[in-house]
């Protein structure tokens, strides 16, 4: 057995498409209401917090949600990647976005972040299919964007970045069917 359960030749089936869609949905709308509230801190962080915590608790935690969303169950590999690209995510947001936390420099520290989430993507591959690697290449090419051209306003790009995820989103409830792959390396 391999890196976080990895097996070899294992039939990967990506069941939990909707899930992940419903909280892209949920997440994305997070975003533009606490931006349009979000004033000096570009973010309105008491919306945020509790958004995010209601959405998760919606879209992950809920049993009822999660059953009725689910096509099966994830493998043990795909559930410790799950855990793992959650965890991998704090210290990129460390990174990212930490040093700008001391000139409160909120455009930074939010786009930051946006990189931070679209970079912990990547190994959702794992979990939810290839869909992962476009919203990553998307919100990550977004941030991107933004730091490298200030004169963006920050507003502008939270909500492509809102946007990118709510599509997502409605196209992995609504429209993606579970699909299973072959590991063979």
């Amino acid at each position: 057995m391999g890196f976080l359960g990895y097996q070899k030749n294992e039939i990967r089936e990506y069941n939990d498409k909707r899930c992940c869609g419903l909280w892209f949905i949920i997440i994305g709308v997070v975003i533009l209401i606490s931006t349009i509230f979000g004033g000096e801190q570009k973010i309105q962080p008491a919306i945020f917090t509790i958004g995010f915590a209601i959405g998760f608790y919606i879209s992950v935690i809920n049993k009822k949600v999660v059953e009725k969303l689910s096509y099966g169950k994830s493998s043990k590999f795909q559930n410790n990647m799950a855990v793992f690209s959650i965890v991998v995510l704090f210290p990129l947001m460390f990174t990212l976005s930490g040093p700008y936390f001391q000139t409160q420099n909120w455009r930074m520290i939010w786009l930051g972040s946006f990189l931070a989430v679209g970079l912990h993507f990547i190994p959702f591959y794992f979990v939810h299919g290839i869909s992962m690697i476009a919203i990553a290449i998307l919100c990550s090419a977004n941030a991107l964007i933004g730091m490298f051209f200030p004169t963006i306003p920050f507003i502008v790009l939270a909500f492509i970045d809102g946007f990118i995820k709510i599509g997502f989103g409605v196209y992995l409830l609504f429209l993606s069917k579970p699909t299973k792959t072959v590991v063979k390396l």
